[in-house]
């Protein structure tokens, strides 16, 4: 008895999954059969407002033939407007430069990616200007440190000026400001070594004060003398190239306005010029009005390519900031997800990706 229970059990239970089966094939054939909804939206190269051509719609176009499946594209003016449109089932999926994030993914399916992006810095390659090499000697902290230094030396020439006045007024004057210069000059012919002679304390405590300034000087002189150097050494020596985030820092910034890069440099705290186009930021980078320009990776790589006059002046940065995914974008409830996965994965097998996007953009080397 009880075994007839439980092959009754276990046919029922084949039955049901045959039968959820069949129910999802029919659903997942009668999706494809119609034609599909196609919304494509993004920038160049992924997508080409004037014409079905682009990185995305070209590997989509490789994923429908391979697939036979009907579709129509509905082109939109920016990728928002087409994600919107997907969410109210206006379409049934959507291709171009779509970023997988999480918050996305809340109300939508992904296809795996099909490029990886990043942000990116391009700038001019060559010598520094003379401004450049000086620049940094004209820095805010460096002027802060001058100014710091001129107040150390007025309280020591204070000090000196209160200690000598009246035991040496032909050396330290009475009267404040004379008096405070010439504690002042002390100060800095005793840090400087230089020994004139012409002024020296002659009172213990003015004494004291000086020996104790020569001990402190040696230490502040050495540290700022070499920091100095340093700098001009660096500067004299590097070129224009900007190769890290780090180099940013006191340097003018392009980037377009609203752009992921917008938001990356606000969080990193380096201030940017907003352009509407990364041709005009472009621009302004050639124009030297600008010393670098901050911008997603693949579109700075097909900007190179598609001005091949400018390769040798200008150089994209290794480092690459910001990584994220490029994939097509589907309703929650989409049956496409898996066979366009799949067709994806066949198609990076055989370097058809791969092919599509050098096609478009210059090898990342």
């Amino acid at each position: 008895m009880q075994y007839n229970l439980s092959k009754h059990l276990l046919s029922l239970f084949i039955l049901m999954s045959c039968t959820l089966s069949i129910q999802a094939q029919r659903q997942e054939t009668n999706t494809l059969q119609k034609t599909l909804r196609v919304g494509i939206a993004g920038s160049e190269p992924f997508v080409f407002s004037d014409n079905d051509k682009g990185i995305a719609v070209e590997i989509w176009d490789k994923i429908a033939e391979k697939k036979d499946w009907e579709f129509r594209y509905i082109p939109f003016n920016n990728v928002e407007d087409a994600l919107n449109a997907l969410e109210k089932k206006d379409l049934d999926l959507v291709v171009g430069a779509i970023s997988i994030t999480s918050k996305r993914a809340a109300n939508m399916r992904f296809s795996q990616p099909f490029y990886n992006s990043s942000i990116s810095i391009i700038s001019r390659t060559g010598n520094q200007t003379f401004w450049q090499k000086i620049k940094p000697l004209f820095s805010f902290k460096l002027l802060m440190a001058v100014g710091i230094f001129l107040v150390i030396l007025a309280i020591v020439g204070t000090f000196l000026w209160l200690a000598e006045r009246k035991k040496s007024p032909e050396q330290f004057p009475h009267d404040p400001l004379k008096g405070i210069g010439t504690g002042m000059w002390l100060a800095i012919v005793t840090m400087s070594t230089t020994g004139y002679g012409d002024k020296a304390p002659i009172t213990l405590v003015g004494r004291i004060i000086a020996g104790s300034w020569m001990i402190i000087s040696i230490i502040f002189a050495t540290s700022m003398v070499a920091g100095i150097a340093s700098t001009l050494t660096l500067t004299s020596i590097g070129t224009s190239t900007i190769t890290n985030l780090e180099q940013l820092s006191g340097r003018k910034v392009a980037t377009v306005s609203g752009s992921p890069s917008s938001h990356f440099l606000t969080k990193s705290k380096i201030k940017s010029v907003g352009l509407p186009s990364l041709v005009e930021a472009m621009e302004t980078l050639e124009k030297q009005e600008v010393e670098a320009v901050v911008y997603d990776r693949p579109q700075l790589l097909y900007y190179l390519k598609n001005n091949e006059s400018n390769n040798e002046t200008l150089n994209i940065s290794k480092a690459e900031y910001y990584k994220q995914g490029y994939g097509f974008a589907f309703p929650l409830d989409s049956d496409l997800v898996y066979s366009v996965n799949r067709a994806l994965l066949e198609l990076a097998e055989n370097q058809d990706i791969e092919s599509i996007i050098h096609d478009y953009i210059q090898k990342d080397e």
